[in-house]
């Protein structure tokens, strides 16, 4: 965290809508950014630009060590930037979330939003003949992916960690997500899997028998439930305990949406099959994710965790907000439990049950094809210098490209690696998988460097 004392905090005066010159008064806001000038070479060295996503961008910086122990190597200029409507880039204020002002949180935007910033910074800087190289972790890593798409005269390349673009275009079956998330756990021990879908047999029966003060009691509800609504809120709450720690099921402790201990589904499944009552067992299993402090007396099931148009989670507050309102609209996560494929209760999230959603909560109808068509799908193999990465233990890894389509559209799957682990600090802890990992992405890092140098030399 020594780092920190070298990170300036910035605003960057930024276009409002950069797609319609009469809306919104062409008014703009204050997009707050990250900048490390403390390894670059002025002027020469390359700008490693992360394209911040769903949260305050400090979340992303402090856990994105790889990105400045590569600037040290390439004496790169660092700059971490916050997506319009999360953290403190909200373009209205506590406005920002209502209708229509809403309507400028796209994908589109933001990219814009990301080109105007690196275009501006270079000649305010004086380094129009740096090399820019754009990095992000799961929907950021999917900018990045779209960064250089949409704008390749930017951007020389990108490295997208754990980016889902194919499962966010509807591309594969939406079964997917939740069996993979139960694969981490029985790979553990296959009892750890019987342990939680028995776990939540015993649930489903109590709440038939609508034994609600039981249920209070075992899962130390702050309020007994009383309807078939509150016990589905209980299972969202609960299946999202499983998906953290599949997603964050990193090999040392970490403060990331949220606090994990090291191995965080090891120790789920220890805690599963730690005793003969499994209802106490899932509650603990839950309370790593939702009392990892401890000082919870009872957990209160509509302020831990929101329901909303993403299964796998909006996290809470504003920035939940945003993240409705975008799986709502362009980014598509129609995602579901069957109890089949899966360890956990039938949730099933139709792309109708999103429209109703979506158009009670937003008045909006999802177009559940835009991202395939606006972002070329599984169509990439025009593209290049792409990297995409992926641990096998993330949830997300078969939502996104495994495997290489060109030279320069590469494949990196790293072997005991969860969500976007290449994009954290070296840690003794790391796998040799994510240590070959990054020395590979260094190296292709590199190449992309000297080519974007060449190419800007000869230009007129």
């Amino acid at each position: 965290y020594n780092l920190i004392l070298f990170i300036f905090l910035k605003y960057f005066t930024q276009t409002l809508d950069h797609f319609n010159f009469n809306s919104m008064g062409n008014g703009t806001f204050s997009q707050r950014y990250l900048i490390t000038d403390k390894h670059w070479k002025k002027g020469y060295g390359p700008i490693f630009f992360y394209t911040g996503n769903e949260g305050d961008i400090w979340e992303f910086a402090l856990n994105s060590g790889f990105i400045t122990e590569l600037a040290a190597q390439h004496r790169a200029l660092v700059i971490f930037a916050e997506h319009r409507y999360y953290g403190r880039s909200l373009p209205f204020g506590k406005d920002s979330f209502n209708i229509p002002q809403i309507s400028l949180l796209t994908v589109e935007q933001a990219l814009a939003d990301y080109s105007v910033m690196i275009t501006e910074l270079k000649q305010q800087l004086a380094a129009t003949d740096c090399p820019v190289i754009v990095f992000g972790g799961s929907y950021g890593g999917m900018l990045s992916v779209y960064m250089r798409l949409k704008y390749p005269n930017i951007v020389a390349g990108a490295l997208a960690a754990s980016a889902p673009i194919l499962s966010t275009a509807g591309l594969v079956d939406s079964r997917q997500f939740f069996h993979d998330v139960t694969a981490d756990f029985e790979s553990i021990a296959p009892e750890c899997r019987k342990a939680v879908r028995g776990a939540f047999h015993l649930l489903k029966e109590l709440a038939e028998f609508q034994d609600y003060d039981r249920i209070q009691s075992e899962f130390a509800l702050c309020k007994s439930p009383s309807s078939a609504q509150d016990i589905h809120q209980l299972n969202g709450l609960l299946r999202n305990a499983f998906t953290v720690m599949a997603m964050l099921d990193y090999p040392y402790s970490t403060h990331f949406m949220g606090s994990m201990p090291a191995n965080p589904v090891k120790v789920a499944c220890d805690t599963m099959m730690s005793g003969s009552n499994l209802l106490v067992n899932l509650r603990n299993t839950a309370g790593i994710v939702y009392n990892a402090t401890g000082v919870l007396t009872c957990f209160d099931l509509y302020s831990l965790y929101l329901e909303c148009a993403d299964p796998t989670g909006c996290g809470l507050g504003f920035n939940s907000m945003a993240w409705d309102y975008q799986a709502c609209t362009e980014i598509n996560l129609c995602y579901e439990s069957n109890n089949v494929t899966d360890m956990f209760p039938p949730m099933p999230f139709t792309e109708r049950d999103r429209e109703l959603h979506c158009s009670q909560r937003w008045a909006v109808v999802p177009r559940p094809d835009w991202l395939k068509t606006q972002f070329w799908g599984d169509g990439i193999s025009s593209a290049s210098n792409i990297i995409f990465s992926n641990g096998d233990l993330d949830p997300w890894a078969n939502g996104g490209v495994r495997k290489s389509f060109s030279s320069s559209l590469i494949a990196i799957n790293i072997s005991g690696g969860a969500h976007h682990l290449d994009l954290r600090s070296s840690n003794d802890a790391d796998p040799v998988s994510v240590i070959n990992a990054r020395k590979r992405e260094a190296d292709i890092i590199s190449q992309w460097i000297k080519m974007d140098r060449t190419r800007l030399q000869q230009l007129p």
